[in-house]
């Protein structure tokens, strides 16, 4: 799994949130993509940091780090992205 990119993890998840909503699978089945799915987050998260940590070095200037704040693109106020 951990040889999966960011974004074919992701995919993978969301896949399995629609399983999980639609509420078709038996519970053996919904623990078992549950399990699946804490996995992936696990990962996304992971990939997440590791990009972060990049973008850390390469904002560093005269070894100093220069925070730069992101901002999401129309993205509405009150929307939470943690």
């Amino acid at each position: 799994m951990s040889k999966k990119s960011f974004e074919e993890a992701l995919e993978s998840l969301e896949q399995i949130t629609r399983e999980l909503e639609n509420g078709d699978l038996s519970l053996e089945k919904s623990l078992k993509k549950f399990d699946e799915g804490i996995k992936l987050a696990e990962l996304c998260n992971h990939k997440l940091e590791e990009a972060q940590q990049k973008v850390d070095l390469l904002l560093k200037k005269d070894g100093k780090l220069t925070s730069v704040p992101f901002i999401v693109p129309d993205a509405a106020p009150d929307e939470d992205y943690t």
